[in-house]
């Protein structure tokens, strides 16, 4: 049918032309006038008709062309008014899921800055995508491997000239991990990292079971106690120490103070250690954490429900505190004036300004 209209179009368009010059000139020719009545009647007759079916035609057939060349024309300005990024952006993996979403945050923020698109490996997809709604694309091994990236190493803190790097193809790296990168576009971060459903009504479960002395507790605070590797690295490498018994006890009784009847909802890789460190003769601490970090969602999400956090160090419980949100105890100062590792970690990039700090005991490495 779409084929036959302009052919209607072209016949009834010469049919007209001709009888148009017809009648031209018979009005115009000073002789021989001797049409019949009958013939003229016929001759306008013919004219009106074919005057009112082109008309006809041309409300129908040319309103889709018109419309697909609109179309085309407005397709073609948008491409060149609003272009789309080019390259890709992406970040190399490092670490387990606390440094993973230090490096998905900062890859989403810092890609945002610069306009250009995002995309993240298959790893840290798998890592991230069981237990967070994240929406960055998968950027294949296959497709990987064949792009000519420029490695662009980051600081653990924002610097301005992040805010400008030229290169298409860029992979970040190093391990970004701190509010500085990302914290501007905090509600979008928390989108990202929004559990899954089940995930989420899991930990919600667990914890509308809980009771304090019988009663069901108003305010639940998360505790999350990092030692596992860093009982060996921090005194060994770094020259810190991890939260000891003492930090804990004070941590606690700063919320005990704050809030009426709080529970604390202790995880933990070294759970042994807490449960022989931490006085729970008040019945207002649950061990509830499973301490595996091949698979930390349950612990993960325990901690994002709770109202407020307690942490120690380390990237886990620094995310946990950021998605719960509420009041955070930090433990401060962890290391000795001269470790190496603050050329590395900066204290005030890493722990928001509104958390509050308690000082960690460096004596036992005063000992050494």
């Amino acid at each position: 049918m779409h084929h036959t209209r302009p052919l209607v179009t072209a016949s009834i368009s010469q049919a007209n032309i001709s009888f148009s010059s017809s009648l031209t000139a018979m009005v115009s020719s000073p002789v021989h006038f001797s049409f019949s009545m009958a013939q003229i009647i016929f001759f306008v007759f013919m004219a009106s008709t074919i005057f009112h079916l082109q008309q006809r035609l041309m409300k129908t057939q040319p309103t889709s062309e018109l419309e697909m060349k609109y179309q085309s024309y407005s397709q073609m300005t948008g491409r060149l008014t609003t272009s789309k990024p080019k390259g890709i952006w992406t970040v190399n993996v490092q670490g387990r899921l606390g440094n993973q979403m230090g490096e998905y945050a900062t890859l989403y923020a810092l890609a945002k800055m610069n306009g250009r698109p995002a995309f993240i490996s298959a790893q840290m997809h798998n890592t991230l995508a069981p237990i967070f709604k994240i929406t960055l694309p998968v950027l294949h091994n296959n497709v990987a491997s064949k792009i000519p990236w420029r490695n662009y190493y980051l600081n653990d803190w924002m610097e301005e000239k992040y805010r400008h790097i030229p290169w298409e193809y860029v992979r970040l790296t190093g391990y970004p991990c701190s509010w500085t990168f990302y914290h501007h576009l905090r509600d979008e971060i928390l989108r990202e990292f929004t559990l899954h459903d089940h995930v989420k009504e899991e930990a919600q479960t667990f914890l509308r079971g809980l009771q304090v002395n019988n009663s069901r507790p108003s305010t639940f605070v998360g505790v999350h106690v990092r030692r596992g590797d860093y009982v060996r690295v921090m005194p060994n490498i770094w020259k810190g120490v991890v939260a000891d018994r003492q930090y804990l006890e004070q941590a606690l009784n700063w919320f005990r103070a704050r809030y009426s009847s709080p529970i604390f909802v202790v995880t933990s890789n070294g759970m042994a250690w807490c449960q022989e460190n931490i006085n729970a003769s008040r019945g207002d601490v649950v061990f509830a954490g499973n301490g595996n970090e091949g698979s930390p969602a349950k612990d993960f999400a325990l901690l994002t429900q709770c109202n407020h956090t307690i942490m120690t160090i380390g990237t886990f419980g620094i995310w946990a505190a950021y998605l719960a949100g509420g009041d955070t105890i930090y433990l401060a100062n962890y290391t000795l004036p001269n470790s190496p590792f603050l050329k590395v970690f900066k204290p005030a990039a890493a722990f928001l300004p509104g958390w509050v700090g308690i000082a960690a005991d460096l004596s036992p490495l005063l000992k050494h």
